[in-house]
């Protein structure tokens, strides 16, 4: 793949990450960014990674190859109003954006659906910022892609090609169905955790029992409660259309098993919660038990060959045994590619030290 020049609007975590594996990948590939913040910009510039010290007008993108939106939703459609007509007919314009239906609603009424090809890489963090940006960030990682209705078969496939030379694994959806599926898998889960929280605060007694005793089970069905309330603020109103249709379906599920329980029909519990297990158990993410702690790390890993075999052979030498590991694909406000487990809190602390040692990020949990 022949690349000339991208352009960034945004240049945070995920900007960031894919701005520094494309300037790996491609010498003498031009790379020219705008940000909301001027400092960024010169960030960038001092370190190499882009051309322009200042940030650039809209003109300045009219040659690109690509352009990524890496603004928040509402911006990214400001920006997309400023670009119409102000790009070359070849230019395709992406996003990074978790939800779809606003930016493709105002891409069709803008007549742009030709040049513009949907994105979500699933990858991120709780932390933010270019300084936090890696190249290998989405390795690994599934990047959702969605095109418009009007997008050119070629041009889906160059971009593909190009999400695949980032490191991630490409899935093409219609934007529909990626909002809906992400409603469910990720922005539903936020929604019930974060009222759990509120429920146990609202309920708690004035010497605080419910908050002093709280532990396994509910620790770990809450933790994403401490993700960013501004961040969720935005994707719960950008997605709120598929996200009521499912609190109405978790809620029609919640009164069912409310009925069971009035009723005392143990046969509806022992079937849905049984249906439940079997399919949670056959998830391929990592296991979490609510009895059991999990003594487990999360480690950033370069796609290289013998990669994990070194980590391996790191932990080994030092009479350390894996009981677990694996590669993790949706790592959307999770950190570190490769997940390992460990039998007991001994061996997960020297763990993390060796790696550290041996200058691996880690990740505890």
């Amino acid at each position: 793949m022949t690349l000339h020049k991208i352009g960034f609007i945004g240049l945070g975590l995920i900007g960031g990450s894919i701005a520094r594996r494309l300037r790996r990948l491609h010498e003498g590939l031009s790379i020219i960014a705008t940000a909301g913040h001027a400092s960024t910009v010169q960030e960038a510039y001092a370190e190499g990674l882009i051309e322009n010290e200042t940030p650039c007008g809209i003109d300045d993108f009219y040659d690109c190859d690509y352009i990524f939106l890496c603004a928040p939703v509402q911006r990214n459609i400001e920006y997309l109003k400023q670009l119409n007509g102000h790009i070359g007919p070849q230019c395709i314009v992406t996003d990074v954006g978790s939800v779809k239906s606003d930016i493709h609603r105002a891409v069709t009424a803008l007549g742009m659906e030709r040049q513009f090809i949907g994105g979500h890489p699933m990858a991120g963090s709780e932390k933010t910022g270019l300084s936090n940006a890696k190249e290998y960030l989405l390795e690994n990682a599934y990047y959702i892609i969605t095109p418009t209705a009007q997008s050119d078969e070629t041009k889906i496939s160059a971009f593909t090609e190009l999400v695949r030379s980032l490191g991630a694994i490409p899935m093409i959806l219609d934007y529909g169905q990626h909002d809906y599926a992400t409603a469910a898998i990720s922005h539903l889960p936020h929604v019930i955790a974060y009222s759990l929280v509120n429920l146990v605060r609202t309920c708690d007694d004035e010497r605080q029992t419910m908050r002093t005793i709280a532990a396994g089970g509910f620790k770990d069905i809450t933790r994403i409660a401490s993700s960013s309330p501004i961040m969720w603020e935005n994707i719960c109103l950008s997605n709120k259309d598929q996200l009521l249709k499912l609190i109405d379906r978790y809620m029609d599920l919640l009164r069912d098993t409310r009925d069971a329980m009035a009723r005392e029909d143990g046969d509806a519990l022992m079937e849905d919660f049984t249906a439940a297990k079997d399919y949670r158990d056959s998830l391929t993410i990592p296991q979490k038990g609510v009895l059991n702690r999990i003594y487990e790390l999360y480690l950033d890993l370069l796609d290289e060959a013998g990669g994990i075999a070194t980590v391996a052979t790191i932990l080994a030498s030092n009479h350390i045994s894996i009981k677990n590991i694996g590669i993790i694909h949706n790592r959307e406000f999770e950190d570190g590619v490769l997940r390992l487990e460990l039998y007991d809190k001994p061996a997960l602390d020297a763990s993390v030290a060796l790696l550290k040692k041996h200058h691996y990020v880690v990740y505890e949990r």
